[in-house]
């Protein structure tokens, strides 16, 4: 056994292990080509698939959206199959874009029936994609494969399947944290776009290194790579996507259909008077790295932005707040919002800091620990001092009879900085 086949059996079990969604395979046997798939009479859209598209029209960014006028005012006609077939053929893509009925009924999907979730998903995409391609290119992956967000969360940062998958990616928690994601009670970075689409491109390369095919890929990113091998075994060992085809879950057969049809809709928008929504989206942003405990209210209200817009730009902090006390964290924010949060940076730490931050139950321990230790009688009490022009730490500490280190634990305050008018706690 050799070292690349040895490292693909070890990359399937460790992916499998981890990958939290399973579901049962309908044996049934029919002859299915690439040409001639059972459709059961209408196409099986996935639940998931179908709550997303409806769910991202009540987002906060589509809200504040509006439609484009760019197009006629009357439904285009109906294509007939051998122009979407040629379409097909011609798509620049290294991926292969086949035709047949249950593709073409995604396609009226997306064009017809679900058009204005098109639309909207088109102005968003100006947003998201730049960075999609640039990850997809520098791991040399086709750049085709930014679509897939498209189907998996309707390019909505902080969507949560039934199962548990979350983000633009929707990437289970095994599957993020073996791909270096850092996923806890405050912060998923399933949900960053940035993190999330370098894990989910590392993912996509490993699945191909197993099965060499783009159609097994996407198969396996939906399902799991356990329920594509056993549709392979069952279907005699054939490794081609349309062969294996009746052996795979059931929402997973219209996976790899949805995706060629999301390639066919965005690629020929125009085609079908699909007009990309006008997004209010901040195109222009930057990077702060926070080395302090700060919640996004903080920011939002000092900076006079709204929170929806700071959440949307920093999906990954679950509960508003980012630990930058722990560790230096990403703040992104609109570029011309970037000075004003340095120069106001005392102003938004201190800005609502008792009931937006301090942990109120840790103040409480503290004092029943202080009165247990120091005083049986329990004769502490808090006093608070407001801090005068030209004091610092050291006077103040000095001032009470207390240590630094204990002032600054009282007042979670990690660094030296304190500012004139700012409320220190003094216990005595």
């Amino acid at each position: 056994m050799n070292f690349k086949t040895l490292f693909s059996i070890s990359l399937f079990l460790i992916i499998s292990c981890s990958w939290g969604y399973s579901q049962g395979v309908n044996t049934t046997s029919n002859k299915n080509t690439q040409g001639d798939l059972d459709t059961d009479s209408s196409i099986n859209i996935p639940v998931e698939f179908n709550n997303s598209l409806d769910y991202m029209l009540n987002s906060w960014i589509v809200k504040r959206s509006k439609t484009s006028n760019c197009r006629s005012s009357e439904m285009p006609a109906l294509v007939s199959d051998s122009i979407c077939k040629l379409r097909l053929s011609k798509m620049p893509y290294l991926m292969e874009m086949p035709y047949n009925p249950t593709i073409r009924s995604f396609i009226d999907l997306y064009t017809i029936r679900k058009r204005h979730q098109v639309e909207y998903m088109m102005g968003m995409s100006h947003y998201y994609f730049p960075t999609f391609e640039q990850v997809l290119g520098a791991n040399n992956l086709p750049l085709e494969l930014k679509y897939l967000s498209i189907i998996e969360s309707a390019l909505n940062t902080t969507a949560v399947s039934r199962m548990g998958a979350a983000g633009l990616w929707q990437l289970m928690i095994g599957t993020g944290r073996m791909y270096g994601l850092e996923i806890n009670s405050l912060v998923d970075e399933r949900l960053s776009p940035d993190k999330a689409t370098k894990a989910a491109a590392q993912f996509l390369k490993d699945l191909y290194s197993i099965y060499g095919d783009w159609n097994l890929v996407i198969a396996s990113y939906n399902c799991g790579p356990g329920n594509v091998n056993k549709a392979i075994r069952r279907s005699g060992g054939k490794r081609d996507y349309w062969a294996i085809y009746p052996f795979l879950p059931k929402e997973t057969r219209s996976y790899v259909p949805i995706f060629i049809a999301a390639n066919y809709a965005m690629h020929y928008a125009a085609e079908h008077n699909l007009c990309a929504a006008i997004v209010n989206m901040p195109i222009i942003t930057d990077t702060i790295m926070i080395h302090h405990r700060i919640h996004l209210e903080q920011i939002a209200s000092v900076l006079n932005l709204s929170i929806e817009e700071i959440r949307l730009l920093n999906a990954q902090y679950r509960k508003d707040i980012i630990p930058g006390n722990i560790k230096p964290y990403a703040l992104c924010l609109p570029l011309n919002y970037v000075n004003t949060f340095i120069d106001k940076m005392d102003q938004i730490l201190s800005y609502k800091a008792d009931s937006l931050i301090n942990n109120r139950r840790s103040e409480i321990e503290i004092l029943q620990t202080s009165s247990s230790s120091m005083s049986p009688g329990g004769s502490e009490r808090v006093t608070y001092h407001k801090v005068k022009r030209g004091q610092n730490l050291g006077s103040i500490a000095a001032h009470y009879g207390i240590s630094v280190i204990k002032l600054k634990k009282w007042n979670n305050i990690k660094g030296s900085r304190i500012q004139t008018g700012q409320r220190l706690k003094i216990i005595k």
